[in-house]
């Protein structure tokens, strides 16, 4: 995917599948995100299975995907590293905290009909990028690409 394509499919998708590793082995669990256009926002609950594994170990890979048919399939996968924003868990009253202005919209909009309601539980993940990766495999099977054509 060019940039475009991948802020586009970014601020499309709702569900995102956040891996990380716990001392038991990979954790792997979905999460809503937002993109600002430079790196993802999680927010998660602070006393989670994936809070502990990322305050233990801050690396993590998250998958985006969408798709149901072969020739349909696109993703992105992000892999870097998580700082924790903010206070955690962020409280129901918490001042606004010009850091999380962005992400706080951005979530509100794509989730929650424009207001974001902080619940006491949650605190905020910025993934940095190490490394992302995209994919789509309508590309390979649009006619004139010389992809191959699916037959059902």
């Amino acid at each position: 995917m060019t940039k475009a394509e991948l802020d586009e499919f970014l601020a499309a998708e709702r569900t995102c599948r956040v891996a990380t590793i716990s001392p038991a082995g990979p954790h792997n669990t979905p999460l809503w995100f937002a993109w600002d256009g430079n790196s993802l926002w999680l927010t998660s609950i602070v006393k989670s299975q994936r809070w502990a594994d990322l305050q233990r170990d801050p690396r993590v890979a998250v998958i985006v995907d969408a798709g149901t048919d072969y020739a349909e399939l696109r993703g992105v996968e992000i892999a870097g590293t998580v700082t924790v924003v903010g206070d955690a868990p962020r409280p129901t009253d918490a001042a606004e905290h010009p850091e999380l202005t962005e992400p706080e919209r951005l979530f509100a909009e794509k989730y929650t009909g424009g207001t974001f309601i902080n619940d006491g539980r949650h605190g905020w993940l910025r993934v940095t990028p190490g490394k992302i990766t995209s994919w789509d495999f309508r590309k390979s099977f649009e006619p004139g690409t010389g992809g191959a054509s699916r037959r059902g």
